[in-house]
This record gives C-alpha cells, structure tokens and sequence, in this order.
C-alpha cells in the first residue's frame, strides 16, 4: 500500500447525495463501504467533515448575524455529520470514535492527540468534529491540523470532481486537469485547492494531497494501492 495512515477531507455538501440540504442515507452508506474496504487493507484512517450541508458559518455572518455565533453553529453542523457517518459505518462493521474540538461528553470525546493515535493503532476510524474549535478557521484548516497531528502521510480531499484542473470543468469543457502538480504552481497559478492557511500548512509540513472524487466507487482504495487517481499535489 502507497500509504499506511491517511487523512480524509470530506464536504458537508458530499453528505447530501442529490438532496438540496441536509443528509441522503444512501451517499453516507456509499461512503461507509468505501471506507471499510480501506480499514480491510489494514490502512489507519481520521476524516473530517465540513457541515455545509447543514449550516456554513461564513454565509450567514454576512447577513447581521455575529461571525464567530455563525462559525460555532458551522462547528456544530460538523458534529451532526460525524454522528451520521459514525452510524454508518458502525452499522457495517467498522469501529469508530467520534472526536471533537469543542467539549461535547455525553455524545463524543474531545479530541487528544496521543488518544487519537492510539485509536488509530487499535484500527479504529477516528471521524474528527468541530474544526479547530476556534471560529474563523475552515474545516479545511482542521483537516490539515489533524493530519498533522497524528503524522498522517497524505490528506486524501474527496469532492465531486475528478482532480484539480486549471478552469472549472464543469463550466469549461476544455478545461485541462493535472495529474501531479507541486504547491509552488499551485499559488503562482492561483488555483482553488483549499483555503490559503490550510493549503500553507501543508506545505510548510511537506504534507501531499490528494484531490479526487469520492463519489465514484473504488477511487479511495485505488488510491492507497498507489494508482493515479485524481490530483496529487507535492513537493
């Protein structure tokens, strides 16, 4: 296997399949098997999930509502997400914890490091809520941090595209999409990876990405057995 610890970045807006808004039991299944046939391979995995799905901080802030009350409702809409996939993926088989940056104990346990490690070690998936638990940051920034923290070896980014391309392909046909690219062409071609502090994070920490669909199926295990799926960006 290419990799033995990963750490995925899902969307809140992946959870929600073809509904308009909130979860489709159906995509979130999907997912779980996806991530089970991974556990199978013996692969230690964290996830984090947005809650766009659900409430995005930054929206509202604009519209008379207090940025950082609009960022912790956005945090709160993580946790929701996390139980959701959580009981997916218990329901088929996989052991899970649910950890949060933000104090929560009768519904899950806040996040520590040497904690969330050993999970990790013992096979567990550990789904990781609430960001960074401060407002202002991304879900992407807490998904670089976590991965970070538990010394994952690549942050795997599942989105509905297939890649990182150098217009949006689904607005430009043409539009050509890049099997590897470094972090510096990245910046100097001003593409849309991941917020500019997560995106900086990683590249300081010499952390690769990889951006691919999660939505078809066998990409995320094609993945850690090393096949070019999606986008890899790296040194």
């Amino acid at each position: 296997m290419k990799y033995k610890r990963i750490l995925l970045k899902l969307s809140g807006e992946a959870l929600m399949g073809e509904k308009p808004f909130g979860l489709d039991s159906a995509r979130i299944a999907q997912y779980a098997e996806e991530i089970k046939a991974v556990i199978a391979e013996g692969i230690e995995m964290g996830i984090v999930i947005g809650g766009g799905n659900i409430f995005r901080g930054l929206s509202p802030a604009g519209q008379d509502m207090d940025r950082v009350q609009a960022d912790h409702m956005g945090m709160l809409a993580t946790v929701i997400n996390g139980l959701a996939l959580q009981s997916s993926l218990e329901s088929s088989g996989v052991q899970t914890r649910l950890s949060s940056a933000i104090e929560m104990d009768k519904i899950c346990e806040p996040f520590i490091r040497r904690r969330a490690i050993r999970h990790l070690e013992k096979g567990r998936v550990v789904i990781f809520a609430a960001g960074t638990g401060n407002p202002y940051f991304t879900t992407d920034t807490g998904a670089t941090l976590r991965a970070i923290e538990i010394e994952a070896d690549v942050i795997l980014k599942g989105t509905r595209v297939d890649g990182i391309y150098d217009s949006d392909p689904e607005k430009n046909s043409a539009a050509k999409k890049y099997e590897k690219i470094s972090f510096q062409e990245v910046l100097n071609k001003g593409l849309n990876v991941m917020d500019m502090t997560a995106f900086t994070l990683s590249k300081e920490n010499k952390l690769p990405i990889v951006v691919f669909d999660m939505n078809k199926p066998g990409n995320l295990i094609k993945i850690i057995k090393g096949d070019d799926v999606g986008t890899l960006v790296t040194q």
